[in-house]
């Protein structure tokens, strides 16, 4: 069992401050990695709080499972940033912090005040995060977007119904998870440029963006070229291609991929007849037929059970697991080997069970240290870091300008 209100903060990001102006999905994630990681996370939260407090399933209200998915690891400041006194102290914690990330509207943290000229003049080091839906250089900078709309925007929804006969999204907040990462990785590469002697810098994440770059590694095909050999499409999973092959008893994942792994499973298969009707002496050959030769793998599988398939793949070496559903991962025997799942006490919401960070550091591990902080439970704590003595802090309270404890 893991404590987290008791644990010391590790990581390679030790010593670096976040200021997390961030709601929802995207930020939220992508801040709670640098908790992971080791930076401290002050996440400000409006009187309010955070809608997505109130998402998913949850025990008491305002700590829903999915909030606190994203959000160990961080104090939570309540302050209303409408208020004039509310800006002051955004400010005043602004200058004292390595990073600022928001995923508003940038024309409305600009009317707040906050935007990044305004962070910048009392912090020129800082390297201020914006995460935007589309990118402030072209003509959809102001529209609303959610993973939804990302989706349908960047081409997903429509693969996803060209493969399904029904136009639909991924049931994952992929484009919310992938702008998180790839926030991650520019807020990191930002604070090593100007560890390198650089200076802080302005750095925007736009979801539309990278959600069409994400999705057209493999999908650009034809289009690569100019002018285009084809349309757009990876034939390995398109139209046919990669697909679960049904057996006796349920479905598996199985993927030979190189010409001799289908070599060696259609001789061990017995299948000679197909080792003569395709050329497989080549991977541009193999690529020629692959749909064809997923088309029979499918057609073999019902012929054995699950965990035939499972013995033969292990002896000839091919990649092969079961379809294992998301209830059943906790018994997955890898990820029981490897603790991925672990529990802590939660002061209000009692024991929980959670993911721990995949990512390893041989030298500075990452670590689970706070629980999902209450609505505004560590403002105090954090005003009183800025010098406001208990006076002051009751005033602020009084006045609605600060919230909580």
């Amino acid at each position: 069992m893991t404590s987290p209100k008791t644990a010391t903060p590790t990581g390679p990001l030790h010593g670096i401050r976040v200021l997390d102006l961030t709601a929802v999905v995207l930020g939220p994630y992508a801040t709670q990695i640098l908790g992971d990681y080791g930076a401290q996370v002050i996440k400000i939260e409006s009187p309010e709080g955070d809608l997505i407090r109130s998402n998913a399933v949850s025990r008491h209200p305002g700590m829903g499972s999915l909030f606190m998915a994203i959000n160990r690891n961080k104090q939570s400041v309540v302050l209303d940033l409408k208020h004039p006194e509310g800006r002051k102290l955004f400010l005043e914690l602004a200058a004292g912090v390595d990073v600022v990330v928001h995923n508003m509207r940038v024309s409305a943290i600009d009317r707040l005040g906050l935007g990044y000229e305004a962070v910048r003049e009392v912090n020129p080091r800082v390297v201020y995060c914006a995460a935007t839906g589309f990118g402030q250089d072209g003509p959809h900078r102001s529209k609303p977007s959610f993973d939804d709309i990302i989706q349908a925007a960047s081409g997903l929804a429509s693969l996803v119904g060209n493969e399904t006969g029904t136009t639909t999204y991924v049931p994952a907040l992929i484009a919310d998870k992938t702008a998180g990462l790839a926030l991650v990785n520019a807020v990191l590469a930002a604070l090593l440029h100007r560890e390198r002697g650089g200076q802080g810098q302005y750095v925007e994440v736009p979801m539309f963006e990278t959600l069409v770059e994400f999705n057209l590694v493999e999908h650009l095909g034809g289009l690569a070229f100019e002018p285009p050999l084809g349309g757009t499409g990876y034939g390995r999973i398109v139209d046919g291609g990669r697909r679960p092959v049904p057996t006796a008893d349920g479905h598996a994942a199985i993927l030979p991929y190189s010409p001799h792994e289908w070599v060696r499973l259609f001789q061990h298969l017995g299948r000679d007849d197909l080792l003569e009707r395709f050329d497989l002496s080549d991977r541009h050959k193999v690529n020629a037929v692959v749909r064809e030769l997923y088309a029979e793998l499918r057609a073999e599988g019902p012929q054995r059970t699950t965990a035939q398939w499972m013995e033969i793949c292990q002896t000839l070496d091919l990649a092969a697991t079961p379809i294992y559903s998301l209830g059943e991962l906790p018994d997955h025997p890898h990820l029981k080997a490897v603790g991925m799942f672990q529990t802590m006490d939660h002061p209000s919401e009692g024991k929980l069970r959670y993911v721990r960070p995949s990512v390893k550091f041989t030298d500075s591990p990452a670590s689970v240290h706070r629980p999902p902080p209450l609505l505004g439970q560590d403002t105090a704590a954090v005003l009183e870091g800025l010098g406001y003595g208990a006076d002051e802090i009751a005033r602020l309270r009084a006045q609605g300008i600060v919230g909580k404890a």
